[in-house]
C-alpha cells in the first residue's frame, strides 16, 4: 500500500465493512481536494458544505459530497479542467475511478461532477483484507458528486485550511459562520420528494453546541437568492427563530434520525431529537452576527 494511504487509513476505527467504506469515500473526498489544489481551483472557488465541516472543522459524522461555490459569479467557468486535475490525482495514488461532467441540473447555477469507482478495486489500493472485500458486491460502487456554485449569492467570507495528509496542501473555505450561515439555508430551504435531510439537523445541533454564530446577512443573502425571503426588512434573530420554529413544526422527527443515523458512530447522540429539543435549541441557544 502506498505509505500516504496508510497513514490516512490509520485514523479511523475499522470495524466493519460500512467503516471501510466510508474510511475510502473520505480518503477520496481528500485525494480530490489535493487535485483541486494541484490545479489551482482555490484561487476561484471555496469549499463548503457538510464536507468542509468534517474535513477541516471535525464534524463528527461522516459526509458524501464535496460542495464548492465560486468567489465571484462566472457561468462558463472550466470545471472540466479541473476534473482532470481530480482524476489524474486519484490515479496516482493507484484510484481506478471514473471523473466525469455531469448534465446540468435542474438548477444551472449548479455545476456537477461525479467521482465513482467499484468499492472492491478501490479496496484494493489501500490494503484491504479479502475479509473485507467480500463484503461488498463487486458492482458495488463509490460515489463522490463534486457540485459547483458558478452564480452564488453574496456576503461570504474565506480562508485557508491547511491539511497534512497524503501531503500538506491548502483549502479555501467558508469561515465557520458563513457556513453556519449556508446550514440554515438548508434546513430551512432544503426539500427532498420523500424524505428529510437529517444531516442537516445534525449540523444545526454542531453549530450551535460550538456557539458559532451564523452570519444573518449572508443567510439573508441566500434566502433571497432562492427566492425564500420576501424582502422589505432585514433579517434578524428573533425573525431567524420564527422562521425556525415553523420549519420545526413540520419535521418528521423520525425521519430525520433514521436518514442520519449510518452517518454517525454514536446513535446516543440523536436520541434526545424531537420537536421540542429543537426548539429549546432555537429559542435559548442560537447565536447569530
Amino acid at each position: 500500500m502506498n505509505p500516504a494511504l496508510e497513514s490516512m487509513l490509520s485514523r479511523y476505527e475499522l470495524r466493519s465493512s460500512e467503516h471501510y467504506a466510508q474510511a475510502l469515500r473520505e480518503i477520496v473526498q481528500e485525494l480530490a481536494l489535493l487535485g483541486l489544489w494541484r490545479s489551482k481551483f482555490f484561487e476561484h472557488a471555496a469549499l463548503y458544505g457538510g464536507t468542509a465541516l468534517r474535513i477541516l472543522h471535525g464534524l463528527n459524522r461522516f459526509s458524501e459530497d464535496l460542495d464548492f461555490s465560486l468567489l465571484r459569479p462566472r457561468s462558463d467557468f472550466p470545471l472540466d479542467r479541473h476534473l482532470d486535475a481530480v482524476r489524474m490525482e486519484l490515479a496516482s495514488f493507484g484510484f481506478d475511478v471514473e471523473v466525469r461532467r455531469k448534465d446540468k441540473a435542474v438548477d444551472n447555477r449548479i455545476h456537477q461532477g461525479l467521482v465513482q469507482g467499484r468499492i472492491r478495486t478501490l479496496l484494493v489500493a489501500i490494503g484491504a483484507q479479502q475479509q473485507i472485500l467480500l463484503g461488498f458486491n463487486p458492482e458495488q460502487k463509490i460515489k463522490v458528486k463534486i457540485e459547483l456554485d458558478v452564480d452564488p449569492p453574496p456576503g461570504f467570507t474565506t480562508h485557508a485550511r491547511t491539511l497534512l495528509q497524503p501531503i500538506p496542501f491548502s483549502v479555501n473555505a467558508y469561515q465557520p459562520s458563513d457556513l453556519f450561515a449556508g446550514k440554515l439555508h438548508a434546513v430551512l430551504c432544503r426539500r427532498w420528494k420523500t424524505r428529510v435531510n437529517g444531516r442537516d439537523w445534525y449540523d444545526l445541533v454542531w453549530f450551535v453546541g460550538r456557539t458559532i454564530p451564523a452570519r444573518l446577512s449572508h443567510l439573508q443573502h441566500r434566502l433571497e437568492h432562492s427566492g425564500n425571503w420576501p424582502g422589505g426588512r432585514e433579517l434578524d434573530l428573533p425573525g431567524l427563530q420564527e422562521l425556525l420554529h415553523e420549519r420545526i413544526e413540520k419535521l418528521d422527527v423520525a425521519s430525520a434520525q433514521a436518514e442520519v443515523e449510518p452517518f454517525v458512530d454514536d446513535p446516543a447522540s440523536i436520541l434526545l431529537w424531537s420537536r421540542d429539543f429543537f426548539h429549546d435549541l432555537v429559542t435559548q441557544h442560537l447565536r447569530a452576527t
